[in-house]
């Protein structure tokens, strides 16, 4: 119990510096229409780019493809995006979520992070020549699966967490189309929303051996009046194994959250 303990508490002290990396507070700009534009706290952007990985040549499949299997440091949001351009109502409940310092953060419930939420924990990505899977260690320890042998999505009855997601390969560069989410998670801590008609587009490019760009366009009518993009880093891991992280919706600290009314 005492090494369960540690280990819990271990995690959770590691969550709490990457979050303090990425969270500012809030502040107002002046954008160049002269207009004042707040950018709210709780958007992993950080001032500059994490070390890079270590150095090699770029792994092969052997039908030449780039092989992005590997244990990939959390994907790090890079300096320089654009915010994204919500509808009023996204943006007034973005504002309400990080006033209320994201404590109905659904993550906190140990349910699923969806798409494309970033997390502090480690990756695996597993690659054959027809399906990629993606292992979280975080959260669940749930994963995805990127089918390369199909051209067309499911037909999507239930809305999911993480969608169907369909690849193909542009050169060396692996692109993700997802889509048949639910409507039930953040973006990220500053508490993004979006709608079921979120479709998500992500570019998978290992630009060398220890170095994965990643590139995500975020697509939702429903929330936002233009493609959201965002340009990602991940780094490889070479001398660590995924560990198991277990939540499964059994977290009993959400009460001590600022502004949490649920008390069961």
């Amino acid at each position: 119990m005492r090494m369960r303990y540690l280990s819990v508490m271990l995690a959770a002290v590691a969550t709490a510096w990457f979050l303090a990396l990425s969270w500012t507070p809030a502040s107002a700009q002046e954008g160049k229409d002269g207009k004042k534009k707040v950018q709210y706290p709780g958007a992993v952007r950080p001032t500059k780019a994490p070390p890079p990985g270590p150095p090699g040549p770029v792994p092969r499949m052997p039908d030449g493809k780039p092989d992005l299997s590997g244990i990939w440091n959390a994907q790090r949001q890079l300096p320089g995006d654009a915010e994204p351009e919500m509808l009023p109502w996204a943006a007034a409940l973005t504002k309400q979520r990080t006033e209320n310092y994201s404590a109905d953060d659904p993550e906190a419930r140990c349910v699923p992070g969806g798409v494309p939420r970033a997390t502090p924990y480690h990756v695996q990505m597993v690659q054959t020549p027809t399906l990629v899977l993606i292992l979280f260690e975080g959260n669940i320890h749930s994963f995805r699966q990127v089918f390369l042998d199909r051209t067309e999505h499911l037909k999507i009855t239930e809305p999911l967490w993480y969608g169907d997601s369909i690849g193909h390969w542009e050169g060396d560069t692996l692109v993700v189309d997802t889509i048949g989410f639910n409507d039930k998670f953040w973006f990220d801590m500053a508490g993004h929303p979006h709608t079921t008609q979120l479709r998500v587009i992500e570019r998978y490019h290992r630009r060398d051996y220890g170095n994965l760009d990643v590139e995500v366009t975020i697509q939702d009518p429903g929330a936002y009046s233009k493609p959201w993009v965002q340009h990602r880093l991940a780094t490889l891991e070479t001398d660590f194994d995924m560990t198991e992280y277990v939540c499964n919706e059994n977290n009993q600290d959400t009460t001590r959250l600022v502004g949490n009314k649920d008390k069961h």
